[in-house]
């Protein structure tokens, strides 16, 4: 194995995923139970919500409450905000993000999903594939998560039924074959009584798949970042006020995707000019070389004019360039999209003054029918074209997601009003 190939691996032993569902599907539940099951909760937490469900009448513990954190959640049984949780085994570290299955709340579902390494997507067996389950493998579609788990679940009141399983699966692989989704698993589970989730449990022998759990821990995610196409967005001049420094300029950031080592040529856009990379700067010391995601400072062999906003590149892989562009617009603002006012976009590091020039449709999320509009409001997604300032280096979302995203801010406000993938660009 090489070093940029150990690197690369040390960055999958941390997994994002994201669970969606239809109400009382049993996300909160299931999150609950990978938890429990995963010892990854604390005494206290479990004394406190078992003290709520004893409360409520029930006979067992309601692990649902150890997701739905605000007031409103738990009075209405229902998932609003997107929570947060974290939890270790052994072999990987996870982040879980249960997101909302509301239509009303698509914006914090693409916000969860905005990171997600893999989605679970929850179906109740007794009612099979509904509206909102495709609305949910759309949405994943649509932020390119590149691993989707079908999770049937509350199989013990369908009789743990193979023949309801099968016909599930099959429902929803002709809906998906019209999408973005190459790498999908179906799981049947019952998450109230554990089945297939950490366990596999007693009553699904019939079904030879991993459970959840195994899943999670071996789905291969080092290649879900780009190391072809080297993306530096330069975040700060490192400049230093010392005697024995003063001559040094080190550009700061994060590698975005590809890789990158000392003498390579790099160009800087939008500008065009080139030189080489003279070295490789880190808290821990030099480096031969570095790969995405590692945060680095690089000098160059000249002194060329760069700054905050710029991207240097490998010209053998070149981004798109361009003042106008097309986009998926997520609209997460309570205020409409005015196609007659100008927004500020933020790119990578880059903040550039920008037009929405043109509406071409807007996505009914549940029906995926495109609908003409002449503007978005808020939990709208629609396609849109967008006039910037300023070039931006871009590329598409689905190859890039780093340099393919960005948000719009209201200038009057700063407020970030909608998030948006590049999925075409005009040269």
């Amino acid at each position: 194995m090489s070093a940029i190939e150990s690197i690369s691996f040390d960055h999958t032993q941390l997994l994002r995923f994201i669970t969606a569902g239809s109400v009382d599907d049993g996300k909160s539940t299931l999150i609950g139970r990978l938890l429990h099951d995963s010892k990854s909760i604390f005494e206290d937490q479990l004394s406190a919500i078992t003290h709520t469900s004893h409360r409520r009448g029930m006979e067992s513990v309601d692990l649902s409450l150890l997701t739905d954190g605000l007031q409103a959640e738990r009075e209405q049984g229902i998932t609003i905000d997107v929570a947060y949780r974290y939890f270790a085994t052994p072999k990987r570290k996870f982040i879980i993000a249960d997101t909302p299955g509301h239509e009303q709340y698509t914006r914090n579902m693409v916000t969860g999903a905005s990171t997600a390494n893999l989605a679970i997507i929850l179906i109740d067996a007794r009612k099979g594939v509904l509206t909102q389950s495709r609305r949910h493998a759309y949405l994943a579609s649509l932020v390119g998560i590149p691993h989707l788990v079908v999770a049937v679940n509350k199989m013990d009141l369908v009789g743990y039924s193979r023949e309801v399983f099968e016909r599930i699966c099959n429902d929803f692989a002709t809906f998906a074959d019209g999408l973005s989704l190459s790498n999908i698993a179906y799981i049947p589970m019952s998450a109230l009584h554990g089945d297939m989730v950490v366990e596999r449990g007693d009553n699904l022998n019939w079904y030879q798949g991993m459970a959840l759990m195994d899943l999670l821990e071996n789905v291969p995610i080092d290649h879900d970042i780009n190391l072809d196409d080297f993306r530096f967005p330069v975040q700060w001049v490192c400049r230093p006020q010392t005697e024995e420094l003063h001559d040094f300029r080190g550009y700061m950031g994060r590698i975005e995707s590809g890789f990158i080592g000392v003498g390579d040529a790099v160009q800087v856009l939008p500008s065009g000019l080139t030189s080489r990379i003279k070295e490789i700067v880190t808290y821990d010391g030099l480096l031969d070389y570095a790969v995405a995601p590692q945060s680095v400072t690089l000098t160059i062999e000249d002194h060329l004019d760069i700054s905050r906003g710029d991207m240097l590149i490998k010209p053998a892989a070149m981004p798109h360039v361009t003042k106008e562009f097309e986009a998926m617009l997520c609209w997460l603002s309570e205020q409409s999209l005015d196609p007659r006012r100008k927004y500020l976009v933020k790119q990578t590091t880059r903040v550039v003054k920008a037009l929405v020039s043109r509406i071409d449709y807007r996505v009914d999320v549940n029906t995926l029918r495109h609908e003409a509009a002449e503007t978005l409001k808020m939990n709208d997604i629609g396609r849109v074209a967008l006039k910037v300032h300023q070039p931006l280096a871009h590329d598409p979302y689905q190859r890039n997601h780093a340099t393919g995203s960005f948000i719009v801010i209201d200038e009057a406000n700063n407020n970030t009003v909608a998030a948006g993938m590049i999925c075409a660009a005009k040269d």
